[in-house]
């Protein structure tokens, strides 16, 4: 009888092999995951770990050593330049593999050939194809291997990537790999480009072309700019009010149809785009010279707001050779330091919030899209034929059409709402030839003003506020980025994109580009506002944001004898200058006498809150929900019913217009009889917030971080929630410490240009990508409190100091 139990566990065996090394929709392959040989115990690292490795590579062409400081900071020391970025690509390889290729599968449009058919990422993919993301990329590609420097630079890079990558097994495989069930490929100097380019698009602005159209029914171009002012009445621009600039060397004109056939113009277009550039990505930087200082040296903060993530997008290194010593915060990706130092300079970056994308309307011929109207004739489309593979399903083909202007993202095969031939094509400055990364190259070696200056004129997209010192006392800001000259209005719009009356007509001369030197007032400071007062001659629409520029400039204005203390103090500062303008106004229209119980006691937390959005803070809570409700009192009865597909004015210009005009016509509710003045909306509003207060309270959640609930995400989000993080601390979109439910300060550094050079910086993440490392998430905390590390710009003879727990050996052979 033991032939029946011998076959009953035959058979279970047999299944449970098939079964394990079988993947079950998004389950991973159970077998090869949880095998102790190769699976995801792998991932698993001791305290003891050995970080010691020596690697031999003929591609060198000398050799380089690599020491792990206790935060597992590589200091990079080589022979030669190329050997030095054969050992980044190496380190970055090592330690973020799966990041760097995610992000470039991404910008490609390859999303779904990793994780799965689900419409919604075919459909990412397709837009990402039809927004020209490769023809981007293979246009800066052939600019920056047409350079001798870049070419080097990047061909070692990838050769580093490569070389890591050719040493991988199935049990070293990043543990995403394994859960996602594919390997790597090879790396190439066109993903280097990619990931650039999506880094441009990710901070492309907040283009509101198509929406502002099909809102064209309801909203006058003169009721938009009146919601989305260009230069606010509270605006302390980036370049220091009362600078004189130059007349315009390029005056573009306006067509003569435009107000008929494109201000007044009532048709509209529906699309809504598959993926936009977050708006809540931004940053901060300021510099302050030697005069204000207490060391006489000047110091340079930035602290650049993006999504936070497991991977962080910052990786933190020092590269040294006999040419260059710079240290600061790399991408994975890319060679060169992004943010940082090195023996003479430092720099930083803030988002510029241009406006950089324009969209036309182009006229096929028929149906087979190989021909469409410009300047009076039909004029021949170039097609790409695009195969998007997709994980466990045929391939999806698409062809897209390329114009004059650009690619044509929607038609009616990729859009319900296009029809009669009709489609939109995007003019995108990403899209022209450009090297960005030769900027960074020369940031690196900078040793001046000068090198400075010529370093960022190969910048080109997305526009950015380079913030500068020196050694030699000098500070400086520019506006780096190539921008359209554009006539009054050019581009809120869709265009006519059946002549070429409404293209772009050049350009804006980089030394007509914002900026300042060495200010009287001894500091400058940008933080996504807009760069200059009316007075510059250039039209240049922008999602930009007043009230972090506001707090910066009021704090460095009355500070004197500066240390670096007093910089970090001012990098995680929460109060909010935008709550104080609000709370004036709000007080004053606020009928108290109609309020219950519950809701006057949530008015007495608001009037007596100190207006930080700290993260114990009740009143913080009160006043967003109280501004949020307001939001839906004053805009929604429009936006409802007119079904607009354009964002809620932002709290900037509610605040900033109810201040100036208490009966501004958006304040009536259209959706009742009576005619409501602003002391009622805003009691309204305090009343259904006060309701919602006390269903938070009920749900602990009405301090301020419990109520943001802010997250630090792995990539991959919620299908690996272990890998995420909660992290209780306060700030706010709009106050310094720019900290919302998933965006923030995703690195801050300080440096003070004395001698030897002091650098502290941090970021919320950790150097290992891989979620088993202790090294994973180990900078959160420190970054959580407000502190930080002191940066460590080693030299070689320190390669037996202490702070060293690793030593790679790079050699040729």
């Amino acid at each position: 009888m033991r032939i029946i139990p011998f076959i009953v566990s035959t058979v279970v065996t047999v299944a449970l092999v098939f079964a394990l090394n079988k993947r079950w929709g998004k389950v991973p392959d159970l077998g090869n995951f949880l095998s102790p040989q190769t699976g995801f115990w792998q991932a698993a690292e001791g305290d003891g770990e050995d970080r010691n490795e020596s690697f031999s590579f003929p591609s060198l062409k000398g050799k380089a050593s690599v020491y792990l400081d206790e935060r597992l900071v590589p200091h990079v020391f080589a022979d030669n330049d190329e050997d030095a970025y054969f050992a980044q690509g190496f380190l970055h390889a090592k330690y973020r593999l799966w990041q760097m290729e995610l992000q470039t599968y991404a910008a490609a449009g390859r999303i779904a050939e990793h994780l799965g058919n689900d419409p919604k990422f075919i459909n990412f993919d397709r837009e990402q194809r039809r927004s020209g993301m490769v023809y981007a990329a293979e246009n800066a590609l052939k600019v920056f291997e047409s350079d001798p420097e870049s070419k080097a630079s990047c061909d070692a890079y990838t050769a580093g990537v490569n070389a890591y990558i050719n040493g991988l097994t199935q049990s070293t495989l990043p543990i995403e790999y394994k859960l996602l069930g594919y390997k790597p490929e090879p790396w190439s100097n066109l993903k280097i480009a990619l990931f650039l380019k999506q880094m441009s698009k990710t901070l492309a602005g907040y283009d509101e072309d198509l929406e502002n159209t099909a809102a064209k029914p309801r909203l006058s171009f003169e009721d938009l700019m009146q919601l989305d002012k260009q230069v606010p009445d509270s605006l302390l621009p980036i370049v220091p009010k009362g600078t004189a600039f130059d007349a315009p060397s390029v005056v573009p004109v306006k067509p003569a149809n435009a107000d008929s056939l494109y201000f007044e113009k009532r048709d509209t277009v529906k699309v809504i785009q598959v993926s936009k550039p977050n708006p809540l990505n931004g940053s901060n930087n300021w510099v302050v010279s030697g005069k204000k200082t207490a060391s006489g040296a000047p110091i340079l903060c930035n602290d650049p707001h993006l999504e936070l993530t497991f991977p962080s997008i910052w990786y933190e290194m020092q590269i040294t050779t006999p040419n260059v010593n710079v240290y600061g915060a790399t991408f994975p990706g890319s060679p060169n330091v992004i943010i940082g130092f090195n023996d003479n300079i430092a720099w930083g970056v803030t988002n510029a919030q241009r406006d950089v994308r324009d969209w036309y309307e182009i006229q096929f011929k028929d149906d087979s899209r190989k021909e469409y109207l410009y300047n009076g004739n039909w004029t021949s489309t170039q097609f790409r034929i695009d195969t998007i593979k997709v994980k466990g399903a045929a391939n999806v083909y698409d062809s897209v059409a390329y114009t004059v202007f650009g690619p044509v993202v929607y038609d009616k095969t990729f859009s319900k709402e296009l029809s009669k031939n009709k489609a939109l094509a995007l003019r995108w400055t990403a899209h022209d030839a450009s090297n960005e990364g030769l900027t960074f190259y020369k940031l690196n070696r900078a040793k001046n003003y000068n090198d400075y200056l010529a370093a960022i004129k190969t910048f080109t997209t997305p526009g950015q506020n380079f913030v500068f010192e020196s050694r030699g006392g000098d500070i400086a800001i520019w506006q780096q980025g190539k921008f359209p000259a554009r006539w009054y209005g050019q581009g809120v719009y869709l265009m006519r994109g059946t002549d070429s009356s409404y293209q772009w007509q050049g350009f804006i001369p980089q030394a007509e580009n914002p900026h300042a030197l060495n200010p009287e007032r001894g500091f400058l400071e940008s933080a996504n506002q807009r760069p200059v007062d009316s007075t510059y001659p250039y039209f240049i629409p922008g999602n930009y944001i007043t009230p972090r520029g506001i707090s910066i400039e009021r704090n460095l204005s009355r500070m004197n004898n500066i240390t670096v203390d007093d910089m970090k103090a001012l990098q995680n500062n929460v109060y909010s200058v935008m709550a104080e303008d609000a709370r004036k106004i709000l007080l004053h229209n606020v009928n108290e006498n109609t309020l219950d119980a519950d809701a006057k006691n949530y008015l007495t937390t608001f009037k007596s809150w100190d207006l930080n959005t700290s993260a114990a803070s009740t009143g913080a809570t009160v006043y967003q929900t109280w501004m949020d409700s307001l939001k839906q009192g004053i805009w929604r009865d429009e936006w409802q019913r007119d079904s607009l597909r354009n964002p809620y004015p932002t709290e900037e210009t509610l605040v900033e217009w109810i201040h100036k005009d208490s009966a501004f016509k958006w304040i009536d509710d259209v959706s009742t009889p009576q005619h409501e003045t602003l002391r009622d909306v805003v009691t309204q509003a305090f009343e259904k917030a006060a309701a919602q207060l006390k269903k938070d309270e009920a749900a602990g959640k009405l301090q301020w971080a419990a109520h943001k609930d802010p997250i630090i995400f792995h990539l991959l989000k919620a299908a690996v929630p272990s890998f995420s993080r909660k992290i209780p601390v306060g700030g706010w979109s709009n106050v310094i410490n720019a900290v919302t439910d998933t965006h923030g300060p995703s690195w801050r550094m300080i440096v003070q240009m004395s001698s030897p050079t002091e650098a502290w910086g941090v970021y919320p993440g950790g150097q290992d990508g891989n979620p088993g490392s202790k090294f994973y998430d180990n900078f959160v905390d420190t970054w959580a409190t407000g502190k930080y590390y002191r940066l460590w710009m080693m030299k070689e003879s320190e390669k037996n100091d202490k702070r060293i727990i690793g030593t790679l050996n790079f050699n040729r052979g």
